[in-house]
């Protein structure tokens, strides 16, 4: 089993993405010894996207901008609950060819992380069948690691 203070938080802007974080700080961040990495995934640009002019290169960047300013307010939450600035990384990644949780999972098994904690993304049951739910793929093919799934 991966050690579970090695922490990964997966980042949407969401409310329930935020009550992720907020939780996993008020636990962590009376802990020592936690790394505590912020990964935000995006999905691929829309197949208009690219007939409307855009390019990759320009998708990404403007991904990246609002990630990065995603991520820094989710490490300042983190530090208000006193966990140290160096204690906290930050992914930025595009899903490519693969479902955001499945890019999640890939990262979790990259790093070794024992624990992954993200927001409930509040789906209603129709929209859950329909779409699926990050959440609900997190938890059901995690291996070595626990699952905080916050609501």
């Amino acid at each position: 089993m991966n050690d579970w203070k090695n922490v990964l938080i997966a980042v949407a802007d969401t409310p329930t993405s935020n009550k992720g974080i907020e939780y996993a700080a008020h636990i962590l961040g009376q802990l020592k010894g936690v790394q505590i990495c912020l990964l935000h995934i995006y999905p691929e640009p829309p197949p208009d996207y690219y007939s409307s002019g855009g390019s990759l290169t320009d998708y990404k960047e403007q991904q990246h901008k609002t990630a990065s300013a995603l991520l820094d307010r989710s490490a300042a939450i983190l530090m208000d609950f006193g966990l140290p600035e160096q204690a906290i990384s930050r992914d930025i990644r595009m899903a490519e060819q693969k479902t955001i949780s499945q890019a999640i999972l890939d990262v979790q098994e990259e790093g070794n992380f024992g624990t992954v904690v993200v927001g409930k993304r509040g789906l209603s049951k129709a929209e859950e069948f329909l779409f699926g739910s990050i959440s609900n793929a997190l938890v059901h093919h995690t291996r070595n690691c626990t699952v905080w799934v916050v609501g």
